[in-house]
């Protein structure tokens, strides 16, 4: 059994989609991100970071007790080691995975957020950072793109990195974005929308009750946090 630790958040489906793809059987804990749940004790001592997703695997192998993991591509990582599924076993395939799988932890996800930020969650518009990252999410929605040309999925077979980038691509529409001008994209994003597992995992969210209203005190919680 696995617990995660979740919120209905583009990172928190990461791991529910490759969950339910891999038929896991698993417990969700909802973190209520906007009422301060992710500072509690207890999910501080699974992820230090204070940010879902994360993990408690009670059943890993050759372990003598649970093992917890925090962070989403280090949890798609672990999952897809367990289950030795939905990452290529041969070193190129594995290695084209991954680099899309950083990629996208590294570079679309805080782009996109930063863009969701300033445009829907700011205090005040502030013109040059929505054009900042409304542009660096068009570019990078070209790399995707032009990645898909001729194939069905970023590597030659359905893998995490897919799971990893397709739920910061549902959001398009609040990101300023027409998937009409990234024809690539829009057909894989289409196909994967329509992997049973993936509307199982975004029924799940449906399970949650995140209508948490987003005031003054949920944007200080999630977006005014220094060192203390």
């Amino acid at each position: 059994m696995i617990d995660l630790y979740y919120w209905t958040t583009p990172n928190g489906h990461k791991i529910t989609i490759f969950l339910e793809e891999a038929d896991l059987p698993y417990r969700l804990i909802p973190v209520d991100i906007t009422k301060g749940a992710q500072f509690e004790e207890e999910f501080l001592d699974i992820s230090p970071n204070n940010k879902i997703p994360a993990i408690v695997d009670h059943e890993p192998e050759g372990s003598a007790g649970p093992i917890s993991v925090f962070e989403s591509g280090a949890i798609l990582l672990y999952l897809a080691t367990k289950t030795d599924r939905f990452l290529p076993e041969d070193l190129y395939h594995r290695t084209q995975v991954l680099e899309w799988l950083f990629w996208q932890v590294a570079g679309l996800g805080p782009m996109l957020g930063q863009n969701h930020h300033f445009s829907q969650y700011a205090p005040e518009p502030i013109p040059y950072a929505i054009e900042r990252y409304r542009k660096e999410t068009e570019r990078l929605y070209g790399v995707l793109d032009n990645r898909l040309a001729g194939q069905t999925y970023i590597d030659d077979h359905y893998s995490i990195a897919d799971m990893a980038c397709y739920p910061w691509i549902v959001p398009h529409e609040k990101q300023g974005i027409d998937l009409n001008d990234f024809p690539n994209l829009k057909k894989w994003f289409e196909t994967i929308a329509s992997h049973p597992a993936v509307q199982r995992a975004y029924a799940r969210a449906e399970e949650i009750d995140s209508n948490s209203v987003m005031d003054d005190q949920a944007k200080a919680i999630l977006f005014g946090q220094g060192r203390r």
